[in-house]
């Protein structure tokens, strides 16, 4: 009998084990091991490649990664002793530099990527060779760097695929390239500025003339375009084009930049420099007392959205006035509130509710108990929209410093702002009020937090 290929001799009839029918046929796959690869690992440890890519976290957030390039690419002419002012072109990761090879919105794995354009490459060792330092800054908040026992082993996936990615793209170029990538959202996150001070830090580019600014370039694909119609989408943020103007860079679509293409109009949902120009933002001496005390014990009752101002309200015009606050953030319930507020009027001290009571639900609650007491009950107003009091929560919390967090608040959560507006009706005297005072937002602060504060932190 003739051996069949690949299999071992058939066993005669009279043998009395059992005979195993022939393993199925396999598909062969192709392998994404090279010869290089394979040549790696036999390759004594001595006599290795030192590895190019290293990786650094800070503060658990920021995740760093720095390529370093061949010695070839190394000691182009630009690249050696670069006087004067340093250049700056500076890029997003996905979706400008490059894109999912799968089609998918986000890569499958470290190898679905191509790049974004054909062109990419080429213009990067350009750039290189004209003596620019490139580096690339990206938001990556599918990426966690906190240990979760809940989701460690999807979150340790995730992290390996970005950086096999990364790596990946950087080899094929080859150049001395730095990544930032944010995973937070903390003072790292475009459009604020922390991804930007730490390529500062690591390039020694701190001092106020060391980038040349009128030269150097960001490059994105959030710029807050809008859509055309049977064309191009709608960008899905603002958050590069803002990124850039907080830096002094001049920004730049992929379009625009490594195409060549026309720019496109743009809309910003929430931008600061108009309240600049509205007359919102002044100095602190010029806020006027827009509050007074016209019964001998009363309950304020605050309205309004968290970052509206109503916190700096109390201690600047109620505090003075000997109103206690009492606000649900420390107290943590409303029956904790009700019941600290009874025992304050009870005591004959008037009271400042400091929160946000969006719907006449909430406010009925403080409405009896004024009403049991015997005491009456006004409403403070603050009229600041959402995306203003989003704005102001990220400055209070990240921006300016501990003299204007006094509480020590984190960031909240964009839910916070959504909630607010789906619970919001506007409060009226018919509810039970003795009155109902607006309040419009003005921001105060020094020369120095206006500037801050006018920047893009959403």
């Amino acid at each position: 009998m003739t051996n069949r290929p690949g299999l071992g001799k058939r066993p005669s009839s009279d043998n009395k084990g059992e005979v195993s029918p022939p393993p199925t046929k396999k598909q062969r796959q192709q392998s994404t091991t090279t010869s290089k690869a394979v040549a790696n690992f036999f390759t004594p440890a001595s006599k290795k490649e030192p590895e190019k890519m290293s990786w650094r976290i800070i503060n658990n957030s920021l995740l760093i990664g720095r390529y370093g390039a061949s010695a070839a690419a190394q000691s182009a002419p630009s690249a050696l002793s670069i006087k004067g002012k340093r250049k700056i072109a500076a890029f997003d990761f996905d979706s400008t530099l490059i894109t999912s090879a799968s089609g998918k919105v986000f890569g499958r794995d470290a190898n679905d990527w191509k790049w974004w354009h054909s062109s990419v490459p080429g213009a990067i060792r350009k750039l290189h060779e004209d003596g620019y330092l490139v580096a690339v800054v990206s938001n990556q908040g599918g990426i966690s760097l906190k240990s979760d026992p809940r989701t460690v082993k999807s979150d340790q996936k995730r992290l390996a695929d970005f950086k096999g990615k990364v790596s990946n793209v950087l080899h094929q170029l080859d150049l001395p390239i730095s990544v930032y990538a944010a995973t937070g959202r903390d003072q790292y996150r475009k459009p604020r500025m922390g991804m930007w001070r730490e390529l500062m830090e690591d390039y020694d580019l701190e001092a106020a003339d060391a980038v040349d600014l009128d030269n150097s370039f960001f490059v994105g694909d959030a710029g807050g375009r809008e859509a055309v119609a049977g064309g191009a989408s709608k960008d899905h943020s603002c958050v590069d084009r803002d990124f850039a103007a907080n830096t002094g860079l001049t920004f730049l679509t992929p379009e625009e930049y490594f195409l060549h293409e026309e720019s496109r109009p743009f809309v910003r949902e929430f931008d600061p420099t108009v309240f600049l120009q509205e007359g919102a933002v002044k100095s602190t001496s010029a806020i006027p007392t827009s509050f007074s005390k016209t019964n001998a014990l009363d309950i304020v009752l605050f309205c309004g959205c968290p970052g509206a101002g109503k916190s700096s309200f109390y201690w600047t015009h109620l505090q003075p006035l000997g109103y206690e606050r009492v606000n649900q953030d420390i107290l943590k319930t409303r029956e904790k509130c009700l019941k600290s507020a009874a025992a304050l009027i009870q005591e004959g001290t008037s009271v400042a509710v400091d929160n946000t009571n969006a719907d006449p639900e909430t406010r009925t609650q403080w409405i009896a108990l004024a009403k049991k007491l015997n005491v009456p009950i006004r409403c403070i107003l603050f009229t600041a929209p959402p995306k203003l009091c989003e704005h102001n929560d990220a400055v209070r919390a990240l921006g300016l410093g501990p003299e204007t967090n006094p509480e020590k608040r984190s960031i909240l959560p964009k839910l916070a702002f959504t909630g607010f507006v789906s619970r919001y009706r506007e409060p009226k005297v018919s509810e039970g009020f003795q009155d109902v005072i607006k309040v419009d937002f003005q921001f105060s602060g020094t020369n120095e937090q206006i500037l801050l504060w006018s920047k893009y932190w959403v």
